[in-house]
């Protein structure tokens, strides 16, 4: 039961307990009790709203971060990782493969104040080597959800 729970909450958690009780085929109780054993395992770190700031009057600026660094001895990636996600403005923060260590995911008001983030903060770090900033130009998909729907074509044809 729990990993199907998983999949049906992580599209839509907002769906009524009872409702998921019925789709798993358990008592609606079965249902309170795991996502509270899943909340308080970790399983369940929180439940957010997607939102499309484009449909908003609100400016926001999202930037992806490459980031290389310095791992410490004997605690590798965790320290730094920590130094960073600890910023109110960063979203995320990820150890990846390839040519970079952590890939951080910024949010601003504006492309200054993301940058300045960058080199005020981020790139001043002791165990930052070097940084390369990628900025979201217009988001097509985010978390599973399609964010640029195509417009629909509402006229009528007309033939000879």
């Amino acid at each position: 039961m729990r990993e199907e729970l998983l999949a049906i909450i992580e599209k839509n958690s907002r769906i009524e307990l009872k409702e998921l009780a019925v789709i798993l085929g358990v008592e609606e109780i079965d249902v309170v009790n795991e996502l509270a054993a899943m909340e308080a395992d970790g399983t369940i770190c929180g439940y957010h709203t997607l939102i499309n700031w484009e449909n908003t009057s609100i400016d926001k600026v999202t930037a992806l971060i490459e980031v290389r660094v310095t791992p410490q001895r004997g605690q590798g990636f965790d320290n730094i990782a920590e130094r960073i996600y600890k910023y109110p403005e960063v979203r995320s923060v990820y150890l990846i493969s390839g040519g970079y260590d952590l890939l951080v995911t910024l949010e601003g008001k504006s492309l200054k104040e993301v940058s300045n983030f960058v080199s005020d903060k981020l790139s001043t770090l002791d165990t930052v080597l070097s940084t390369a900033t990628h900025f979201i130009l217009k988001k097509y998909k985010d978390h599973g959800t399609v964010l640029a729907k195509k417009p629909v074509d509402e006229r009528e044809m007309i033939t000879p």
